[in-house]
């Protein structure tokens, strides 16, 4: 077993990320496995530009709210708790609401040297303010019960 302790971020690209985003690269390359874990925060407004990974990508939501979309699909609200599951290969984005922050945890696995995600143009307004699916429809919470006692 192996403790990472918590390490300051860094500021994601601009070429990478429209607005304050700090990432956090926290396990990557450890022989004789192939993970990599990244946490994400973005600031409200804040987002990806369209990229897709060589292998697929969980993204867990730990705080806050966000917005998601697949190249062709609706944008998609996102909350705590929820994950987002991306097919290798497949054009996305995914940062904060416009008015919210978000804190994410992305888990893929490494891959051959040379780079692991391609990167595209940014998400431009248009696309990002596009109305969010779930604020159309309502959410199902029947698996978000208040009060539950941990089970640990």
């Amino acid at each position: 077993m192996k403790v990472f302790h918590a390490q300051s971020g860094v500021p994601g690209s601009p070429r990478c990320y429209h607005g304050p985003v700090w990432i956090d690269r926290d396990v990557g390359d450890l022989e004789p496995g192939r993970l990599m874990t990244f946490g994400a925060h973005f600031s409200p407004g804040s987002r990806t530009a369209w990229h897709r990974c060589r292998y697929e990508q969980v993204i867990r939501v730990l705080h806050g709210v966000g917005r998601a979309q697949r190249r062709g699909g609706r944008v998609q609200e996102i909350r705590a708790d929820d994950l987002i599951v991306v097919p290798a290969g497949e054009w996305h984005w995914h940062g904060a609401a416009p008015h919210a922050a978000l804190l994410v945890h992305s888990v893929r696995e490494a891959g051959s040297p040379g780079p692991n995600t391609e990167w595209g143009p940014h998400v431009t307004d248009a696309e990002y303010l596009l109305p969010a699916l779930s604020a159309l429809l309502p959410r199902q919470g029947g698996d978000r019960i208040p009060n539950r006692e941990a089970s640990w």
